[in-house]
Protein backbone atom coordinates (compact mmCIF):
# COMPACT_ATOMS: atom_id res chain seq x y z
CA UNK A 1 0.00 0.00 0.00
CA UNK A 2 1.32 3.42 -0.95
CA UNK A 3 2.42 5.54 1.97
CA UNK A 4 0.53 8.87 1.71
CA UNK A 5 3.38 10.69 3.42
CA UNK A 6 5.56 10.03 0.36
CA UNK A 7 3.45 12.46 -1.66
CA UNK A 8 3.96 15.34 0.76
CA UNK A 9 7.37 16.51 -0.53
CA UNK A 10 5.99 16.53 -4.08
CA UNK A 11 3.06 18.66 -3.03
CA UNK A 12 5.34 21.03 -1.15
CA UNK A 13 7.57 21.37 -4.20
CA UNK A 14 4.53 22.03 -6.38
CA UNK A 15 3.34 24.76 -4.01
CA UNK A 16 6.82 26.28 -3.95
CA UNK A 17 6.92 26.31 -7.75
CA UNK A 18 3.46 27.88 -7.93
CA UNK A 19 4.61 30.55 -5.50
CA UNK A 20 7.77 31.12 -7.48
CA UNK A 21 5.82 31.54 -10.72
CA UNK A 22 3.45 33.97 -9.00
CA UNK A 23 6.43 36.04 -7.84
CA UNK A 24 7.88 36.08 -11.34
CA UNK A 25 4.58 37.23 -12.85
CA UNK A 26 4.18 40.09 -10.37
CA UNK A 27 7.82 41.07 -10.74
CA UNK A 28 7.64 41.03 -14.53
CA UNK A 29 4.63 43.34 -14.48
CA UNK A 30 6.33 45.65 -12.00
CA UNK A 31 9.58 45.85 -13.96
CA UNK A 32 7.81 46.53 -17.24
CA UNK A 33 5.29 48.99 -15.81
CA UNK A 34 7.53 50.89 -13.41
CA UNK A 35 11.06 50.29 -14.62
CA UNK A 36 13.95 48.66 -12.79
CA UNK A 37 14.85 51.46 -10.40
CA UNK A 38 11.25 52.09 -9.32
CA UNK A 39 10.57 48.42 -8.62
CA UNK A 40 11.20 47.36 -5.04
CA UNK A 41 11.20 44.00 -3.33
CA UNK A 42 8.96 45.48 -0.62
CA UNK A 43 6.30 46.55 -3.13
CA UNK A 44 6.36 43.14 -4.79
CA UNK A 45 5.95 41.37 -1.46
CA UNK A 46 3.00 43.63 -0.59
CA UNK A 47 1.28 42.84 -3.89
CA UNK A 48 1.88 39.14 -3.34
CA UNK A 49 0.38 39.37 0.14
CA UNK A 50 3.32 37.79 1.90
CA UNK A 51 6.30 38.90 3.91
CA UNK A 52 9.44 40.36 2.45
CA UNK A 53 11.33 37.52 4.11
CA UNK A 54 9.37 34.98 2.07
CA UNK A 55 10.21 36.80 -1.16
CA UNK A 56 13.88 36.98 -0.21
CA UNK A 57 13.91 33.24 0.50
CA UNK A 58 13.17 32.72 -3.19
CA UNK A 59 15.27 35.58 -4.60
CA UNK A 60 17.99 37.10 -2.38
CA UNK A 61 18.23 40.32 -4.39
CA UNK A 62 16.43 42.43 -6.96
CA UNK A 63 19.18 41.61 -9.47
CA UNK A 64 18.55 37.87 -9.06
CA UNK A 65 14.81 38.41 -9.36
CA UNK A 66 15.29 40.41 -12.57
CA UNK A 67 17.48 37.65 -13.98
CA UNK A 68 14.91 35.01 -13.07
CA UNK A 69 12.16 37.01 -14.79
CA UNK A 70 14.26 37.14 -17.97
CA UNK A 71 15.12 33.45 -17.75
CA UNK A 72 11.47 32.51 -17.37
CA UNK A 73 10.44 34.78 -20.23
CA UNK A 74 13.01 33.35 -22.65
CA UNK A 75 12.89 29.63 -21.82
CA UNK A 76 9.99 28.82 -24.15
CA UNK A 77 11.55 30.79 -26.98
CA UNK A 78 14.87 28.97 -26.67
CA UNK A 79 12.97 25.68 -26.77
CA UNK A 80 11.23 26.89 -29.93
CA UNK A 81 14.60 27.79 -31.46
CA UNK A 82 15.96 24.37 -30.58
CA UNK A 83 13.21 22.83 -32.71
CA UNK A 84 13.64 25.38 -35.48
CA UNK A 85 17.42 25.13 -35.84
CA UNK A 86 17.53 21.55 -37.05
CA UNK A 87 19.68 20.50 -40.02
CA UNK A 88 17.61 20.27 -43.19
CA UNK A 89 18.04 20.14 -46.94
CA UNK A 90 17.04 23.80 -47.25
CA UNK A 91 19.30 25.99 -45.10
CA UNK A 92 17.89 29.17 -46.61
CA UNK A 93 14.35 28.23 -45.59
CA UNK A 94 15.57 27.57 -42.05
CA UNK A 95 17.22 30.99 -41.92
CA UNK A 96 14.05 32.67 -43.18
CA UNK A 97 12.07 30.83 -40.50
CA UNK A 98 14.55 31.89 -37.83
CA UNK A 99 14.41 35.53 -38.94
CA UNK A 100 10.62 35.51 -38.99
CA UNK A 101 10.45 33.98 -35.50
CA UNK A 102 13.12 36.28 -34.09
CA UNK A 103 11.67 39.48 -35.56
CA UNK A 104 8.19 38.55 -34.30
CA UNK A 105 9.69 37.96 -30.84
CA UNK A 106 11.67 41.22 -30.62
CA UNK A 107 8.74 43.30 -31.90
CA UNK A 108 6.27 41.85 -29.40
CA UNK A 109 4.90 44.36 -26.85
CA UNK A 110 6.76 42.91 -23.86
CA UNK A 111 10.05 42.68 -25.76
CA UNK A 112 9.78 46.31 -26.85
CA UNK A 113 9.03 47.46 -23.32
CA UNK A 114 12.00 45.48 -22.02
CA UNK A 115 14.28 46.92 -24.69
CA UNK A 116 13.26 50.44 -23.72
CA UNK A 117 13.78 49.61 -20.03
CA UNK A 118 17.32 48.31 -20.64
CA UNK A 119 18.20 51.26 -22.87
CA UNK A 120 16.90 53.79 -20.36
CA UNK A 121 18.35 52.34 -17.16
CA UNK A 122 21.48 50.33 -17.97
CA UNK A 123 23.59 53.51 -17.78
CA UNK A 124 22.71 53.94 -14.10
CA UNK A 125 22.39 50.23 -13.38
CA UNK A 126 24.95 48.45 -15.58
CA UNK A 127 24.17 45.16 -13.89
CA UNK A 128 20.81 44.94 -15.66
CA UNK A 129 22.47 45.32 -19.05
CA UNK A 130 24.77 42.41 -18.27
CA UNK A 131 21.94 40.31 -16.84
CA UNK A 132 19.87 40.95 -19.96
CA UNK A 133 22.75 40.09 -22.29
CA UNK A 134 23.59 36.86 -20.44
CA UNK A 135 19.96 35.70 -20.32
CA UNK A 136 18.64 36.81 -23.73
CA UNK A 137 20.92 37.81 -26.66
CA UNK A 138 23.89 35.64 -25.70
CA UNK A 139 22.07 32.26 -25.50
CA UNK A 140 20.21 32.97 -28.75
CA UNK A 141 23.42 33.90 -30.54
CA UNK A 142 25.19 30.82 -29.18
CA UNK A 143 22.41 28.50 -30.34
CA UNK A 144 22.58 30.07 -33.78
CA UNK A 145 26.39 29.86 -33.79
CA UNK A 146 26.30 26.15 -32.94
CA UNK A 147 23.86 25.59 -35.80
CA UNK A 148 26.02 27.54 -38.24
CA UNK A 149 29.14 25.65 -37.17
CA UNK A 150 27.46 22.43 -38.24
CA UNK A 151 26.33 23.93 -41.53
CA UNK A 152 29.81 25.26 -42.27
CA UNK A 153 31.33 21.87 -41.48
CA UNK A 154 29.28 20.19 -44.23
CA UNK A 155 29.83 22.97 -46.76
CA UNK A 156 26.34 24.46 -46.78
CA UNK A 157 27.66 27.96 -46.12
CA UNK A 158 30.95 29.81 -46.34
CA UNK A 159 33.35 28.94 -43.53
CA UNK A 160 33.76 31.79 -41.05
CA UNK A 161 33.54 32.46 -37.32
CA UNK A 162 30.13 30.90 -36.46
CA UNK A 163 29.51 33.30 -33.58
CA UNK A 164 30.34 36.33 -35.73
CA UNK A 165 27.90 34.98 -38.34
CA UNK A 166 25.22 34.56 -35.68
CA UNK A 167 25.72 38.11 -34.46
CA UNK A 168 25.57 39.40 -38.04
CA UNK A 169 22.21 37.72 -38.65
CA UNK A 170 20.84 38.96 -35.33
CA UNK A 171 21.95 42.49 -36.22
CA UNK A 172 20.15 42.31 -39.56
CA UNK A 173 16.97 41.29 -37.72
CA UNK A 174 17.35 44.10 -35.18
CA UNK A 175 17.43 46.78 -37.85
CA UNK A 176 14.63 47.92 -40.09
CA UNK A 177 11.21 46.96 -38.77
CA UNK A 178 12.36 46.50 -35.18
CA UNK A 179 13.80 50.00 -35.07
CA UNK A 180 10.70 51.53 -36.64
CA UNK A 181 8.37 49.74 -34.23
CA UNK A 182 10.62 50.55 -31.27
CA UNK A 183 10.28 54.27 -31.97
CA UNK A 184 6.57 54.06 -32.76
CA UNK A 185 6.69 54.64 -36.52
CA UNK A 186 5.75 51.17 -37.73
CA UNK A 187 3.59 48.17 -36.94
CA UNK A 188 4.75 44.54 -36.70
CA UNK A 189 1.95 42.95 -38.70
CA UNK A 190 2.52 39.50 -40.17
CA UNK A 191 3.23 40.73 -43.70
CA UNK A 192 5.79 43.27 -42.49
CA UNK A 193 7.54 40.66 -40.33
CA UNK A 194 7.69 38.18 -43.23
CA UNK A 195 9.04 40.80 -45.64
CA UNK A 196 11.69 41.90 -43.16
CA UNK A 197 12.65 38.30 -42.42
CA UNK A 198 13.14 37.47 -46.08
CA UNK A 199 15.15 40.64 -46.70
CA UNK A 200 17.49 39.87 -43.78
CA UNK A 201 17.82 36.24 -44.88
CA UNK A 202 18.62 37.30 -48.47
CA UNK A 203 21.41 39.63 -47.34
CA UNK A 204 22.83 36.98 -45.04
CA UNK A 205 22.63 34.28 -47.72
CA UNK A 206 24.56 36.45 -50.19
CA UNK A 207 27.26 37.15 -47.61
CA UNK A 208 27.73 33.51 -46.66
CA UNK A 209 27.22 31.81 -50.03
CA UNK A 210 24.00 30.05 -49.08
CA UNK A 211 21.88 28.64 -51.87
CA UNK A 212 18.47 30.28 -52.11
CA UNK A 213 15.38 28.52 -53.32
CA UNK A 214 12.63 30.01 -55.43
CA UNK A 215 10.77 32.93 -53.70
Amino acid sequence: MENPTEKAPGKREARKEERRLAILEVAKRSFLDNGYSATSMSAISVELGGSKGTLWSYFPSKEELFGAVLEHATTDYRRQLGSLLEPSADLYATIVAFCSSFIAKITSPDALRLHRLISAESGRFPEIGEIFYRRAPQPTQQMLADFFAGQMAVGHMRTDDPLAAARALASLCLGGLHQRVLWGVGAPDADAVEAEARYAADLFARAFDIARGEP
